[in-house]
């Protein structure tokens, strides 16, 4: 909570916690709130940061009681969004975002208008529950119809890259874990690199050559812990990238406490699943090796081998063992397997079929008359989960040698 508060700009100058039962009026008690009061009086504070989330009414009785606007996590994680979005389309995500969460809150919204507790709806005036929720689903519409002409662009340049030929690595990791410094030192680009948390809020994908082979690399979002949903359904068309790669690299920092990294590393994994990328091989890098004693280093690796596999040591800052980080791609996108599968013609088989063309790299699809056959590439993992499918579907299923 303090890294999302710095990030959007502010100076921490003071900090309480409370655990029992959210308070429905305030979230907190109400004497911890007179505490607060009296904090900023205090320290002359300028806003009141929740980690819990805060119903509007919460909110405003929050913000009436200590004379200062009170906002919680997601309203934080936003303001660090708008003030870190560069391109068009991470405003209008942003944009979504916003506007999702405010229709959600339609109802308690109106509610304090109507009773004088607050100008009515953006100073308009007092808007009832149906109206604002046009007003919304019209503004909404019409950044979904922005946001899919983007989504069909990029899907075509995915469409011309397969026909060329190319496969496709992703970034991820961590917000803040070093993902465009390895971008740069990768590709020889100069994106923006910084400590701030959500830096990098769109896509940047440049070619990456090396042992005559041509890869197209994607710098992407970074994940946090809880990052609520309604901000992961906004940025799709931005994580689309990773859903579509060959491979992701999954960056962590090495020279964080141990704990923190272990942590970081289950959220991002469990990010990467809820995102629908989970069948993607991913090769694990700690960065950051510069920074902390070579025994150290090695008392983490120790530490770490029950829940990471095979991490690669690298400094992408100072260009360390990028080299094994190479060979390493090589590794995992040389090994894919080639296989055709062939499986009766049936509605509920046609579901089956759209999930492979999502999760594998897919040649060729023939339909005939009563089979549908498919000819793909896929991590060899799996391949196996995928032979075991097509099985139980009473479907046929063989790999092709490479010579095919």
């Amino acid at each position: 909570m303090k890294d999302l508060a710095e990030a959007a700009g502010y100076n921490i100058v003071a900090q309480v916690t409370q655990i029992r039962r959210a308070d429905p009026r305030y979230q907190i008690g109400a004497g911890k709130v007179k505490e607060i009061k009296t904090l900023i009086e205090k320290t002359n504070a300028e806003k009141l940061l929740f980690d819990n989330r805060l119903k509007p009414k919460q909110s405003y009785n929050l913000s009436k009681a200590t004379g200062i606007e009170a906002i919680d996590r997601f309203k934080l994680i936003l303001e660090i969004f708008t003030k870190n979005a560069q391109t068009k389309e991470a405003k209008l995500q942003i944009q979504l975002a916003t506007l999702e969460y405010e229709r959600t809150h339609a109802k308690q919204r109106v509610k304090l208008a109507k009773i004088s507790e607050q100008p009515g709806f953006m100073g308009s005036g007092t808007y009832g529950v149906d109206v604002y929720h046009e007003a919304i689903n019209r503004q909404i519409n019409t950044i979904l119809r922005k946001l899919k002409k983007i989504r069909d662009k990029r899907s075509l340049h995915r469409i011309r890259r397969v026909e060329l030929g190319f496969l496709s690595i992703s970034l991820a990791g961590y917000t803040s874990a070093g993902k465009s410094s390895l971008f740069n030192s990768l590709t020889d680009e100069t994106t923006k690199v910084n400590s701030s948390l959500f830096t990098t809020l769109s896509t940047t994908t440049r070619l990456l050559e090396f042992s005559n082979r041509k890869f197209l690399l994607t710098d992407t979002v970074g994940f946090i812990d809880r990052l609520p949903l309604r901000l992961i359904e906004a940025f799709h068309s931005t994580l689309e990238e990773t859903i579509y790669s060959d491979l992701i690299i999954l960056v962590l920092d090495i020279s964080e406490p141990l704990d923190v990294i272990k942590k970081k590393f289950r959220v991002c994994i469990d990010t990467i699943d809820r995102i629908g990328a989970s069948s993607i091989p991913v090769i694990t890098v700690l960065n950051k090796i510069d920074s902390i004693p070579k025994n150290e280093i090695q008392l983490k690796l120790e530490a770490l081998k029950p829940q990471i596999q095979n991490p690669l040591l690298i400094s992408a800052l100072y260009k360390i063992n990028l080299e094994a980080l190479r060979q390493e791609i090589l590794k995992h996108l040389e090994g894919y397997v080639k296989a055709s599968l062939s499986i009766p013609l049936t509605k509920e088989n046609m579901t089956f079929i759209s999930w492979i063309h999502e999760k594998t790299d897919v040649e060729k699809t023939l339909y005939t008359d009563n089979s549908i056959k498919v000819k793909l590439k896929a991590n060899p993992l799996f391949v196996i989960k995928l032979k075991k499918r097509v099985q139980e579907m009473n479907g046929e299923f063989e790999t092709i040698p490479d010579k095919q």
